[in-house]
């Protein structure tokens, strides 16, 4: 006899020769001579899977799953003869509707599979959805025969990134990318030579699992288009990636253009970190749609309340029951997915604090979902980065349960290093502590300073053009009154509110630009930077364009033109800060240890060699980092002028023979504001040189 006999067909429904399925892996999987299926429900009394004609999207057939294919809460049949390429499909649960139990389950909607792979339905960004169609997202299955040529995930050391924080469309959707494919996958494949000269190694994109971008789609009276789901922070599903962002996604081969990306990032040494939405779903609150998990089993993947009503930790109408032991289950399989089917590096996981609630919101001691990522096998070298807090006021920033493995976005670095760079009194030894990696955040728990993803902008809040040219956010073409986005912004016009023809505002500006860019650069930890910065990219002081599919959100390329100087700039930094090993060491720099050259690994100064002033009215910060490697001794000083006069600064002496050779000066216009390492000017030792007002420089100790 040839073939195996549990490879054979023993029932037959609705004219499907079918047989039991294998209940894992969840959801829609390809098996010999077919095609298995298997979904989960604790309360479900009946489950039947609905076949959708993929190219007509015609009713196909309707089977209900026997009870006897039923293990436990699993429900699985495989079909034979199902062409995978030929159908859609989805699920049809019927249950009880009983909201202040938990359950609200409904017959008359055809459910997306949680684990699907691919989604239909939003294959091209901003084509009109069907809003009569009851069953407008559509599970498919992909084969999984990518030819990655060798491609594995790239194991950069954290402390030698510089993260490049961007949004797949926005990247490239302006008409002046002048790629092929605009705003997809394809477009951040040609700027890759782009990514590579600018020198960052790595890029953490907005979310890129299936949304709906039509999700809040309303008339915006401001802008005369339509406000979208533009950063696509609302999940319809983790498995698969968005088909809008895909110049193939009308073909369905957004999974392939997607591992094309990753693999031609990866051949330029570039790592791909994804912003991860575990906290909540696209489903909202008791008034939202039934899509999937609220039709599957509400009562175990959300978390609600003792009347049935959704907790809103996330601030978006519900909170995923990620510690219930099956929700769970599915982001573990979620992430091992990405890390081994598409390659990712990492992941940064959006208000994270709600992954250590529990069913009731109650704060765990020991998130076991925490524990189970962090201590996974497949998991282990992949980057994982927390946003320590949610919009249910829980703020752990240096207390995540991170369990040796977590790093986080540095809120008080942000915070910190804005005020300095505003001119606030009291913040010099604020700053002194976060450019040391933050130790009152990360030593007490034994952390290094790899825990600390210093940021300066993100994509939530002013662009760092709007930190130096607005005092105040100005949303009102979000159509809120200005009521949204955060009044914290620690933000300084530089004298004029908005665009200034005024020369001295405009230097002051790019001066201010450039403080910014090189005390990020020179901060121990993992520096991660916005989209844009590095060219002046400005959202003309709007701070929360989340749902803006135009010029606000898009990069401007012509500014690369215009902008030439910040550009030149920002690529130097980064050069130098690649050339130092002293500014990527994996602890945090030592006053009382030795570093190089007599030096301790830190040592503070003032206008005076080895005298700070951290007192209230101080707005000089100065810092000497030395460490010896194998490859010689690196020493480098830097100084942070924020106040609005000069300062006369003595340098700490050196050994004869060696010289300080000027890095970086802000204070100064191109080409004398950035050099390539080592080639900058030498200052005469045992002299001093002018700070200029609201500038900064670095300096490197090299033969004379």
């Amino acid at each position: 006899m040839s073939g195996r006999i549990d490879l054979y067909p023993t029932f037959e429904i609705s004219g499907w020769k079918v047989r039991p399925g294998r209940v894992r892996p969840y959801g829609a999987s390809l098996v010999a001579g077919g095609v298995n299926f298997s979904v989960f429900s604790s309360t479900a009394t009946t489950c039947s899977l609905v076949l959708f004609d993929r190219q007509s999207r015609a009713l196909m057939g309707e089977l209900q799953v026997p009870d006897a294919f039923k293990i436990g809460d699993v429900w699985s049949i495989t079909i034979f003869d199902l062409d995978p390429e030929s159908f859609e499909y989805g699920f049809r649960m019927e249950g009880p509707w009983d909201p202040v139990a938990g359950h609200r389950f409904d017959a008359s909607k055809v459910l997306l599979d949680p684990y699907v792979r691919s989604i239909s339905g939003r294959d091209v960004w901003g084509a009109t959805p069907d809003r009569d169609d009851g069953f407008p997202y559509r599970g498919f299955v992909i084969p999984e025969d990518f030819d990655w040529r060798g491609d594995r995930p790239l194991e950069i050391p954290a402390g030698g990134l510089v993260i490049y924080e961007m949004h797949v469309r926005g990247f490239t959707r302006h008409p002046s990318s002048g790629v092929p494919h605009p705003g997809t996958y394809a477009g951040v494949v040609e700027k890759i030579p782009y990514l590579e000269s600018l020198g960052v190694n790595c890029v953490e994109l907005l979310p890129v699992f299936e949304f709906d971008e039509f999700e809040m789609s309303e008339p915006n009276p401001w802008t005369g288009d339509n406000k979208m789901n533009y950063w696509g922070y609302s999940t319809v599903g983790f498995f698969a990636p968005k088909g809008g962002y895909a110049a193939t996604g009308s073909m369905g081969m957004q999974a392939d253009e997607f591992k094309s990306m990753v693999r031609a990032l990866h051949a330029a040494g570039i790592e791909v970190i994804l912003d991860v939405v575990f906290n909540h779903t696209c489903e909202g609150d008791h008034r939202g749609p039934t899509i999937s998990f609220r039709g599957l089993d509400n009562q175990i993947y959300y978390m609600l309340t003792p009347e049935g009503y959704y907790h809103n930790f996330s601030g978006c109408g519900n909170s995923l029951n990620c510690n219930n032991p099956v929700v769970r289950d599915m982001v573990l399989e979620c992430l091992r997915f990405w890390v081994s089917e598409y390659h990712i590096d990492g992941f940064r996981f959006d208000a994270a604090a709600i992954l250590g609630r529990d069913f009731s919101g109650a704060v765990l001691n020991n998130p076991p979902l925490l524990e189970s990522v962090a201590l996974d096998p497949i998991l282990k070298k992949c980057k994982l980065i927390a946003e320590a807090w949610d919009a249910g006021g829980l703020y752990l920033l240096g207390k995540f349960p991170n369990y040796g493995r977590f790093s986080e976005w540095n809120g008080k670095f942000r915070d910190d290093l804005r005020d300095f760079l505003r001119g606030e009194s009291g913040r010099a030894g604020l700053v002194a502590t976060r450019l040391s990696g933050s130790p009152d955040l990360y030593e007490p728990g034994g952390r290094g300073p790899q825990a600390s993803i210093n940021f300066i902008t993100c994509h939530d809040g002013f662009t760092l053009r709007d930190l130096v040219s607005y005092n105040a956010k100005h949303n009102d073409a979000n159509a809120e009154d200005n009521r949204d986005g955060c009044d914290d912004n620690r933000s300084w016009n530089c004298g004029e509110e908005g665009d200034s023809g005024d020369p001295e505002i405009v230097a002051l500006r790019l001066r201010q630009s450039k403080n910014a860019l090189l005390a990020l650069m020179v901060a121990r930890g993992t520096p991660m930077m916005l989209m844009g910065d590095e060219m002046g990219r400005t959202q003309r002081g709007n701070n929360n364009a989340y749902c803006h599919d135009n010029e606000f959100n898009w990069l401007d390329w012509t500014l690369l033109d215009r902008e030439q100087e910040l550009f030149r700039f920002t690529r130097l930094v980064i050069a130098l800060r690649k050339a130092h090993p002293v500014l990527r060491l994996g602890h945090h720099p030592r006053s009382d240890t030795p570093g190089a050259l007599g030096f301790p690994e830190v040592s503070w100064h003032g206008c005076r060699p080895w005298e700070p002033d951290w007192s209230d009215d101080s707005r000089i910060v100065a810092a000497l980092f030395a460490t010896a490697t194998p490859s010689g001794d690196d020493v480098l000083f830097y100084a942070w002028n924020a106040g609005h006069l000069p300062a006369m600064v003595e340098l700490p002496a050196l050994p004869d023979g060696l010289v300080w050779r000027v890095s970086a000066n802000t204070g100064c216009p191109a080409p004398d504001d950035a050099f390539e390492p080592g080639q900058g000017p030498a200052i005469r030792p045992g002299s001093r040189f002018l700070l200029g007002p609201r500038s900064s420089v670095l300096l490197e100790v090299l033969p004379g």
